[in-house]
């Protein structure tokens, strides 16, 4: 089960696509849409990233800072991000460790057969670090959408 929001944000470090190393910690003083998604160039995926993508304007303005997080490794990452052209962060959690502490790994039934992956679930995080919202079994489609709606009533 995902952590709930009022709770500060576990901490992380996790390479983005260049291999650098990116903290939670390094955006203190921003909100971030931390978004947990199981797999780079898959339909849902590329619509959510696209969507975040096509909006990335409006949340820069607001000054949010994005960071995607998957399994997948920084090489599907660097493919998946110049493919899109997508202007924030990926994050490889390839041992699924973030993905754990924040509750996002569990058992998913797909096409009848059972296996462990990333249920799709954002977390927007205040400039303090805290957890202000939880978003779980996300629609790809329509979420980019409803965090602005979101955001701009916050």
């Amino acid at each position: 089960m995902p952590i709930e929001s009022g709770i500060p944000a576990p901490k992380f470090a996790l390479q983005d696509e260049t291999g650098s190393i990116r903290k939670l910690s390094d955006f203190l003083g921003k909100r971030v849409i931390l978004y947990f998604y199981p797999k780079d160039d898959t339909p849902g995926c590329t619509t959510e990233a696209c969507n975040f993508r096509d909006d990335y304007s409006t949340y820069e303005q607001s000054d949010v800072v994005i960071l995607g997080v998957s399994p997948d490794s920084i090489e599907s990452h660097v493919k998946f991000k110049s493919k899109f052209h997508l202007p924030f962060s990926l994050l490889a959690d390839e041992e699924h460790k973030v993905c754990e502490l924040y509750g996002v790994w569990a058992s998913k039934k797909i096409f009848g057969r059972e296996s462990m992956g990333v249920v799709r679930t954002t977390f927007l995080i205040d400039p303090s670090g805290v957890i202000d919202r939880v978003f779980k079994n996300v629609k790809p489609t329509e979420h980019s959408t409803e965090l602005l709606s979101i955001l701009e009533h916050n």
